[in-house]
């Protein structure tokens, strides 16, 4: 099954208020640990709006703290697999559900972005990549991880899903950050597997299959060249993060000797085109 050996939360807290997050506004408390923020000498009131360190403010907190945690924290086999991903681009959608090659494809590739004030030296967003999520503590190719990752899919009937916390309506500067209420609309739809049954069209360059309908989220978020001013830019921004996959992805061209040819090939095919 699936367990948290963390036994708490990190959560970024810059612009924090209890009417968008509830959760995690009433979770800090005595027992958490603040990093980064500004506090107040006299009164210890911490002021949340502040990024007069940095926007990449932290709060740390034992699991207990969050409402509705399940604890002890363990489950059965998952029936939904969720891959993040913090789109600074704002191109990929909010939520797409993968077939098993792309789910392959997305995990080696662990896509972010690194933004203005969350690293040093960074006044454009970058598109970064780590390898299954991990790339640092990982032993194996990361073909072999991702066909193991497959293989638990298949012997459970499990579902995944590439969510998408990034930017909506343009880049990083110019549109606005997905909502955590938006997020967990999402999250909530794919649990209660409403998001499962409804209607997909496919994204260009990605070919993700992206849902054209979610309880509670905005058609218009749901597909992002909806949401753009510039339909052109749009294009070219999606194509240009599509080539970054590509280029990235070259560099596991080896892992055909770890997983054989046959699925090699099926992870390759989960990546995007630059052709339409």
């Amino acid at each position: 099954g699936v367990f948290n050996i963390e036994g708490g939360c990190y959560a970024k807290c810059i612009g924090l208020k209890p009417t968008s997050e509830p959760e995690i506004y009433r979770a800090i408390r005595f027992g958490t640990v603040l990093e980064n923020v500004v506090v107040d000498a006299a009164s210890r009131a911490v002021d949340y709006s502040s990024s007069a360190i940095t926007e990449n403010t932290r709060a740390s907190y034992p699991i207990e703290y969050i409402d509705n945690a399940q604890v002890p924290c363990v489950g059965p086999h998952p029936k939904n697999i969720i891959l993040l991903t913090c789109d600074a681009f704002g191109v990929l959608p909010p939520v797409s559900k993968l077939n098993v090659e792309q789910t392959m494809y997305h995990f080696i590739s662990g896509y972010t972005s690194k933004v203005a004030g969350t690293e040093v030296g960074v006044s454009e967003p970058e598109a970064t990549f780590s390898a299954c999520y991990g790339a640092a503590f990982l032993m194996w190719h990361p073909y072999k991880y991702a066909a193991m990752l497959a293989e638990k899919m298949a012997q459970h009937g499990t579902q995944a899903w590439l969510v998408n916390t990034g930017w909506s309506g343009g880049k990083y500067g110019v549109g606005q950050r997905m909502s955590l209420k938006v997020t967990r609309a999402i999250v909530d739809a794919i649990h209660s597997g409403e998001l499962a049954g409804a209607p997909c069209v496919a994204s260009p360059y990605f070919g993700l299959q992206v849902p054209t309908s979610c309880p509670g989220v905005s058609p218009d978020v749901l597909l992002p060249e909806h949401s753009w001013k510039d339909g052109p830019e749009f294009d070219r921004t999606l194509q240009s993060l599509a080539g970054r996959f590509i280029q990235n992805f070259s560099k596991y061209s080896c892992g055909t000797q770890y997983v054989g040819a046959d699925m090699a090939e099926r992870i390759v095919q989960g990546g995007p085109s630059l052709k339409q």
